[in-house]
């Protein structure tokens, strides 16, 4: 009864517009009140907990350095890369921004900032080539998931503590469906284009001298996620420790470009410091939240369950699969992660599934959940670029849907496809 009102509760704080971190401490809060003797000033006392953990650092370091990557010109240089690769594909612009997306993930560990860093150049570019601009945002909002899944990734960080997984693993185990999904939406873009359901003018061929002046440009911003993949694989530094270097390595690089200020890097600093508060008080708030669902023993009785329906672990992940989706509709992908983990993972390790590729299955749900009506906040970013209505960016999106859904079959269900460098690196 009490896990029952304690989910109404929180529900219904979010359907009123209650911050999330809010909703789940005054949801544990009254439910205890309620239907406990416990003090409800064990709530206090648990939230410091969740955020005393050492790989947590990662997140303001990835953070801090995206926003600087965006803001001193990278994206630009990204942008020209991309366009004198694939431009000339059938898609055009449309390829551009996917591979751009897939370049900037790693060095943005953001949907959100993809989304409205090289997402607006990107936008911008398409719509004075006669795109159309619902299609264009689209276009960006289901590029923009890419981020979070190739490494850096701050949604990582938090399923890896959350988990007790390895980090390292995780980023690892993202690369390769990172790259897959880009390389399957770009075929969407081009079976469109050939059947001509889209406007998609293809752009002159670059010549191999504009190709190699474009690699040059680009070759600093190139450089991060090459060695941030490299010292993951050689085990040179903890991903906490690789996420203080790239900080280092785009100060560094923004400097000497020119692009950046010490007034517009003190400006990263605050909407990063910013940005960090937001996520570690919502970490802390989901502590007393997945504390008092424990000791509920949800999982115990989630367990039962698969048990009375024979579930075996294919049918299991369908449901896990069907559950995040259908959260991911009307809640915040962190608050999602922080109190599903603590509840799916024993079921999860008593069918025998690597807590690793589980993780992507997860990531992967909750990021199709942000570009979900009714409150995907990734469609609202990309609505609000374009200047479109929320009705045509939905319908736009719908077509995306279609290759994100065979990729999280596909990961869900082959899962050598994530495990298969982390194994290789071990």
């Amino acid at each position: 009864m009490i896990v029952i009102a304690l989910f109404l509760i929180f529900v219904l704080l979010i359907l009123v517009e209650v911050p999330v971190a809010f909703a789940m401490i005054l949801a544990v809060f009254a439910s205890m009140l309620a239907f406990t003797s416990t003090p409800v000033e064990i709530i206090v006392q648990r939230m410091p907990s969740g955020i005393d953990s050492f790989p947590l650092l990662a997140i303001p370091l990835f953070i801090l350095a995206g926003n600087i990557m965006n803001g001193a010109g990278i994206a630009n240089r990204i942008y020209d890369f991309s366009m004198a690769v694939v431009g000339h594909i059938r898609g055009g612009l449309a390829q551009v921004n996917i591979l751009g997306s897939m370049v900037f993930a790693g060095m943005s560990g953001v949907a959100q900032a993809d989304a409205a860093g090289l997402g607006t150049i990107e936008i911008k570019h398409m719509k004075e080539r006669g795109y159309d601009p619902a299609f264009a945002a689209a276009c960006t909002a289901a590029s923009a998931i890419i981020g979070p899944i190739i490494p850096p990734s701050v949604i990582m960080v938090v399923y890896a503590v959350t988990a007790e997984v390895s980090l390292t693993d995780l980023f690892l185990a993202g690369i390769v469906p990172g790259v897959l999904l880009g390389l399957t939406l770009m075929g969407l873009v081009y079976v469109q284009s050939v059947r001509g359901t889209i406007t998609a003018p293809i752009e002159p061929r670059s010549s191999v001298p504009a190709l190699g002046t474009a690699f040059v440009r680009a070759l600093p911003a190139l450089a991060a996620p090459t060695l941030l993949t490299v010292g993951l694989l050689s085990g040179v530094a903890t991903p906490t420790e690789l996420g203080a270097l790239t900080v280092v390595y785009a100060v560094f690089l923004g400097f000497l470009t020119r692009d950046l200020t010490l007034r517009s890097l003190l400006i990263h600093m605050r909407d990063s410091a910013i940005t960090t508060g937001i996520l570690t008080f919502i970490i802390a708030a989901a502590v007393p939240f997945g504390w008092l669902i424990s000791v509920q023993n949800v999982s115990a009785a989630l367990q039962e369950l698969m048990t009375w329906i024979n579930a075996d672990k294919y049918t299991f992940l369908l449901i896990a699969n069907a559950i995040l989706l259908l959260a991911g509709l009307f809640m915040e992908t962190t608050a999602i992660l922080l109190i599903a983990t603590p509840a799916l993972l024993p079921v999860v390790k008593l069918y025998g599934i690597d807590p690793v590729h589980f993780g992507l299955i997860m990531i992967l749900n909750l990021l199709i959940g942000s570009l979900t009506p009714p409150f995907g906040v990734i469609l609202f970013i990309c609505k609000h670029i374009a200047g479109v209505t929320f009705k045509q960016m939905v319908r736009a999106t719908i077509p995306f849907y279609v290759p994100l859904a065979l990729m999280l079959l596909l990961i869900t269900y082959v899962p050598q496809i994530s495990l298969w460098l982390p194994s290789m690196f071990k």
